[in-house]
């Protein structure tokens, strides 16, 4: 929701997604009777309560909470709490569009609420938008009583109009004259005029005028532009909301009527794709349509002005058909996404201080193919480069003579991508290139259908993954003659995605390896990708929807046989998000024998940690800071075993991921990666490091000090100082 990019998707959408954050950062998991049915014979609840989950809406609510306590934290530096501010609107404009929307659709289909344990649909939808709304208040308090003071004691000052000098006024009406009247179109509601549609997110103002000809009561609404700033600059660190200079010209608008009233209010729609892939040939063309008539979709939030009149209000709220506990009365200024402004503002001290990601982790004499051809190396963004790693892997084979074939999966990039330039290069050289592009990566999709038409342009074999599945898994496979004649594979297998503009926010781990094993299975993986090769078995992959959920399980259920026999045994996970049930059972399982249980879990968790007889070997942590802890992480055993195994990917253990996605986790072989992953998992967990941590009630308790009051470590802090002391080493 690093965390400044909070949200896979909300800040790639900031990043131009939407952070994954995030970020993010895509939280959307609305299940169909597919997700459903594939996982619910699997489950093996014998003598488990029946309350053991947690709300998963609740528990997503928690989680942009923690996102709001550090902009309330007055130890993180200023900009970076403006910019948490930002993360937290983001993050709960998804959670409406996705979530909220998705809970709405089931109830409305019938569908049972998933997670929700003895509660009805109605109670899971009136406990979320309440506990949303409360959070909502929250949050704009903290902008207006905390934020903006210490704004202003720092000489950054977001005012009103009323509070603007005469001449910074005069300065705005020129400018409104010249940059925003021109493109404003006030909409009045009257018999000739039905009420206008209003677009998902959008600013407006809603006016009430009075008809000199009638004396009647009109009402009326003008649309904030979305191209212009959010806050417009008065002067050096000085700004006003966009709506304050619109409003302060109602006369210019509404020439020779009265203005009664003026009020701004946002409005949240469904946001979410329904394409059915079985009935459509050409998936890019109904992509296209799709994402046309996304922008109709039922209104499912209304955020208005606190000093909004009760006739202004019910207008709205019966012209956009909302559920009068979806609207939110808040102090203004809305919109508080576009704090985004103002946390990059360039004031060195009030920032995190500057970090440059290391670039040792790759020998920089020579190929990077005959370093990986040495021994595998794992990379872990944003403390090593991504640049010097990942991407110069894709560049150098685009460039490399001997390099015959590149097959690559993209589920988001950024606008200007190294790695795609590098995909066409080498298209264009002759080389065989396939990139399997998701094109329904929930908002990029308009990025990534630009992106697939111009790497076929190139040349590029574009294909866009499996029917009725997402490709979320992050793999490249590099085909390269060796000096001697003969062929070999090189792969990247990562947690997070191929976007430069994130990997320097988000944390994720990354796998480079010449390792024939692998090879032979993303080879595997690729073919059934792109053609009809039905999935086979594979020796150092779990790949989902086929055998990822039941790896995992067996992997647990493993190490409570371990614990019965008397042996040592331990389950540790890292991941963003654990609401997969039968998973969930299988370490509630697992704690009933004995095995003790970490999870540190980012968002999400719907699993009931500390609770006797059931989860009482049970820890759960979440970290939330500078970056997005993004890179997923699951170990088994404590590591001195023929049965300790450590595997990374892309999967999270929610059913999206485990029934509808193409994941994968590939195993890590290495020992000292084993025990520089392990070492990663025993320090976020640690009682000396900072964190959050869960309770049966599903709460989370911030744990920041000592019991002397002072700080505990921060990991990322303390990763950063590693990479650092290590570099001045070299």
């Amino acid at each position: 929701m690093g965390v400044s990019q909070m949200s896979i998707s909300s800040q790639q959408r900031s990043h131009g997604q939407p952070h994954e954050g995030p970020q993010p950062a895509s939280r959307g998991d609305q299940e169909g009777q597919h997700g459903q049915g594939a996982h619910e014979g699997q489950r093996d609840d014998a003598g488990l309560p029946e309350e053991r989950y947690l709300d998963r809406e609740e528990s997503w609510l928690r989680f942009n909470e923690r996102v709001l306590e550090l902009a309330e934290d007055e130890s993180v530096p200023l900009l970076e709490r403006v910019r948490f501010l930002a993360i937290f609107a983001n993050n709960l404009d998804e959670f409406f569009m996705v979530r909220v929307a998705g809970l709405v659709r089931r109830m409305v289909a019938g569908f049972p609420v998933e997670g929700s344990g003895l509660q009805m649909p109605q109670q899971v939808l009136g406990n979320t938008l309440e506990l949303a709304g409360e959070l909502t208040v929250r949050h704009a308090r903290a902008f207006s009583e905390r934020i903006l003071p210490e704004l202003a004691s720092h000489g950054i000052e977001i005012l009103r109009w009323k509070e603007l000098s005469a001449t910074e006024r005069d300065a705005l009406s020129e400018l409104f004259r010249q940059r925003i009247y021109p493109v404003l179109t006030p909409l009045v509601v009257d018999p000739a005029h039905p009420f206008p549609f209003i677009s998902g997110l959008s600013l407006n103002l809603a006016v009430m005028i009075a008809d000199p000809r009638t004396d009647a009561t009109v009402f009326a609404r003008v649309k904030v532009p979305p191209l212009l700033p959010r806050f417009l600059a008065v002067s050096r660190y000085r700004y006003v909301p966009i709506e304050d200079v619109i409003a302060a010209h109602m006369t210019d608008l509404f020439g020779g009527v009265e203005v009664l009233e003026h009020h701004v209010f946002r409005v949240t729609r469904i946001r979410d794709l329904e394409v059915d892939e079985d009935l459509t040939e050409n998936l890019l063309q109904a992509m296209e349509r799709e994402l046309v008539r996304r922008r109709f979709e039922p209104a499912v939030r209304l955020e208005v002005e606190e000093t909004m009149s009760g006739d202004v209000l019910e207008r709205l709220v019966t012209e956009l058909d909302i559920d009068a506990r979806a609207v939110y009365r808040v102090p203004g200024p809305l919109d508080l996404s576009g704090l985004l402004t103002i946390a990059d503002l360039n004031i060195g001290e009030l920032r995190y201080p500057a970090f440059v990601p290391s670039s040792l982790a790759v020998s920089q004499d020579g190929s990077i193919f005959t370093t990986i051809a040495e021994r595998d190396i794992l990379v872990q963004h944003p403390y090593d480069s991504f640049a010097a790693s990942v991407e110069r892997l894709i560049e150098e084979a685009a460039e490399d003579p001997g390099v015959l074939a590149i097959k690559q999966t993209l589920y988001r990039t950024s606008g200007k991508s190294p790695i795609v330039d590098a995909l066409i290069e080498a298209a264009e050289a002759g080389k065989q290139v396939v990139v399997v592009v998701e094109i329904k990566a929930r908002f990029d999709e308009r990025a990534n259908i630009a992106w697939a038409r111009k790497l076929e342009e190139a040349g590029c074999h574009v294909v866009y993954g499996v029917v009725g599945l997402k490709t979320h898994c992050k793999m490249a496979l590099i085909v390269r003659q060796e000096a001697d004649g003969t062929l070999r594979r090189y792969c990247h297998l990562g947690t997070g995605n191929y976007h430069p503009t994130t990997a320097r926010v988000y944390e994720d781990f990354g796998l480079l390896t010449a390792d024939p094993v692998v090879g032979e299975d993303v080879t595997a993986l690729f073919n059934h990708l792109t053609g009809y090769s039905r999935p086979g078995s594979y020796r150092r992959l779990l790949v989902a929807p086929e055998s990822l959920r039941n790896g995992i399980v067996s992997r647990i259920d493993g190490q409570a046989e371990r614990q019965r026999a008397g042996l040592p045994a331990r389950v540790v996970f890292k991941c963003n998000a654990l609401v997969d049930e039968v998973v969930m059972d299988a370490l509630y399982r697992a704690s009933q024998a004995g095995v003790p249980v970490d999870l540190w879990i980012r968002g999400m968790c719907g699993l009931r940690p500390g609770i006797t007889g059931l989860s009482e070997n049970i820890r759960v942590r979440s970290v939330v800071g500078r970056f997005l802890e993004h890179s997923r992480i699951y170990a088994f055993g404590v590591g001195e075993d023929q049965d300790s195994q450590v595997w990374i990917g892309s999967a999270d253990m929610m059913h999206r991921n485990l029934d509808r996605r193409v994941e994968l986790l590939v195993q890590v072989a290495d020992p000292g990666h084993q025990r520089r992953l392990r070492g990663l998992l025993d320090l976020g967990l640690d009682d000396g490091t900072s964190s959050w941590r869960l309770g049966p009630d599903g709460y989370w308790t911030r744990h920041s000090l000592d019991g002397s009051g002072n700080p505990l470590r921060d990991i990322q802090e303390t990763l950063v100082s590693q990479r650092r002391a290590r570099s001045a080493d070299e």
